[in-house]
């Protein structure tokens, strides 16, 4: 029976992967997220292309909090930045879409060490309200600029453009949200295996040995920062993209309480985990109005004006169902069911 644990080699450590069937699924993935507008309407469409560019930026707050253990509230904020560094670059300076959205990940990884280098003394709920406050003071800082922001009324996004090719259409803006995606998960995975990400994992798991073992943790935080900004840029930029018009009230403190969720509920520091936790949460709303639909129309009609309110109710119950039944979130019940088949029959 084949374990998959034992490595004696380092190249078998750091590879992605010692054994085909991953590919395999994430081939068979791939094809089925290809096929999918032939299958899906527009309201699906939207709804996976949602998941794709959100789980770009959860990818990149997993970094920073589920792998280097720097707990963060401002995903907001540098979503903020991202949307509105496309906007500007895209409208007013008349740069390549392509090219704003790289852009836009490099101004929001500049605008970390605002919070980063200040944080580097701080941890758990000390750092979590400093990077509360710098979403805070972006959103203001949004609302005073009105010259260059446009401040309250937003701000409009030219579609995104590659070769004279528009992606305006679902369809089109589809295809490209899943190259960015899968990209981006191609960093991610290659990324961990790096010196830097196992520098992390040490930082995460005891800072005070990683010192001991030659790691600068000033320098290992600070870079942990700029990624996730980076990443977090990216996705601020694509939803510019999607949703073609930006203002300071779609970036709201909720949407950092959102990003953590998903990356609480898909499982912490798991690549895998970060896009499940995304999938879910997206997800969820669509399933509380089905269930609203299955009830009756009373039911529905009374749960409508209060829908925002059972939206939060529902990511508090997810939450906490998941750290006191499955602490390792969608994750670990993926691990877990797997090793079941593994070893069965001889699963208990």
């Amino acid at each position: 029976m084949r374990s998959r644990t034992y490595r004696s080699t380092y190249a078998q450590l750091v590879a992605l992967t010692d054994h085909a069937a991953p590919w395999w699924w994430a081939g068979a993935a791939l094809l089925a997220a290809a096929a999918a507008p032939l299958l899906l309407g527009a309201f699906g469409l939207n709804l996976l292309t949602t998941i794709f560019v959100l789980a770009i930026g959860v990818l990149g707050l997993n970094l920073l909090t589920g792998v280097a253990g720097q707990i963060s509230l401002g995903h907001a904020g540098f979503l903020l930045i991202g949307a509105y560094a496309q906007a500007i670059l895209s409208t007013d300076l008349k740069l390549p879409p392509l090219v704003a959205v790289a852009l836009s990940g490099l101004i929001a990884a500049v605008a970390s060490l605002v919070v980063g280098v200040p944080s580097l003394r701080l941890k758990g709920l000390y750092l979590a309200i400093t990077t509360l406050a710098f979403t805070f003071i972006v959103r203001h800082v949004v609302l005073f600029a009105e010259t260059l922001t446009r401040g309250s009324e937003g701000m409009p996004v030219p579609p995104l453009t590659l070769a004279g090719v528009s992606f305006k259409g679902d369809e089109r803006f589809y295809y490209a949200a899943l190259a960015m995606f899968v990209l981006f998960v191609l960093i991610t995975l290659n990324l961990m295996r790096t010196r830097i990400g196992r520098a992390w994992l040490a930082v995460r798991d005891h800072d005070i040995a990683a010192r001991a073992m030659g790691i600068d943790l000033m320098r290992a935080k600070l870079l942990a920062f700029m990624v996730s900004a980076f990443y977090t840029g990216v996705a601020g930029a694509m939803i510019a993209l999607h949703t073609r018009f930006i203002n300071v009230d779609t970036f709201s403190v909720l949407v950092s309480i959102e990003a953590l969720a998903m990356v609480i509920v898909g499982g912490i520091g798991r690549v895998h985990g970060a896009i499940l936790g995304t999938a879910l949460i997206v997800l969820l709303p669509e399933t509380l109005n089905l269930g609203f639909g299955l009830a009756g129309e009373r039911v529905q009609t009374l749960m409508a004006d209060r829908i925002y309110e059972v939206k939060g109710l529902m990511y508090g119950i997810v939450i906490l169902l998941f750290l006191r039944l499955e602490p390792e979130g969608l994750a670990g019940i993926w691990r877990k069911s797997k090793r079941f088949w593994v070893q069965w029959p001889l699963s208990q």
